[in-house]
């Protein structure tokens, strides 16, 4: 059962972006989509759990900047200027936005829960969650850990060869 407030409540769509392997466009359709989701008057929020390459922050031109915390957890990064699009990133929880993340699987996955049920959304029409290449763990927790909410579904980004 799911507990009285989340985080999620308010989200009405959740979309997983994935791919089978490493760079074949998953951060840039995660991007271009919710900027055409924006464009049509959509509330957006853009989950990078890509721990390892998170570009997404760089995509939208907010690498520099912080989360800060809020009572209900954290609260994501607002994008443009009417801050149409939330995005909640490890790339603004590292040293330094290039800085490699080296981390054994349980701690991923901690992060990846954390991200889940830590960040406040708010009201969102699409939540849009940036997956690391492949089908490893890290997928495994972010499905366990979206099942009790209303999941819009996945796409999945293949190339031509």
């Amino acid at each position: 059962a799911l507990p009285e407030r989340t985080n999620l409540a308010g989200v009405q769509h959740i979309l997983l972006v994935l791919s089978g392997k490493g760079g074949v466009g998953k951060s840039t359709l995660s991007t271009e989509l919710a900027l055409a989701l924006r464009s049509a008057g959509k509330r957006v929020g853009i989950l990078d759990v890509d721990l390892c390459g998170p570009s997404i922050p760089r995509m939208l031109r907010v690498q520099d900047s912080a989360v800060h915390q809020c009572d209900s957890g954290w609260v994501p990064v607002f994008v443009g200027q009417d801050k149409a699009i939330s995005l909640m990133s490890i790339g603004f929880l590292l040293e330094r936005p290039d800085d490699a993340v080296v981390w054994r699987g349980p701690k991923k996955n901690a992060l990846i829960k954390q991200f889940i049920t830590d960040v406040a959304w708010g009201d969102l029409d699409f939540l849009i969650v940036d997956t690391p290449p492949g089908t490893s763990d890290e997928h495994i927790s972010t499905v366990e850990a979206l099942r009790p909410y209303k999941l819009l579904g996945a796409i999945l980004v293949t190339t031509p060869q």
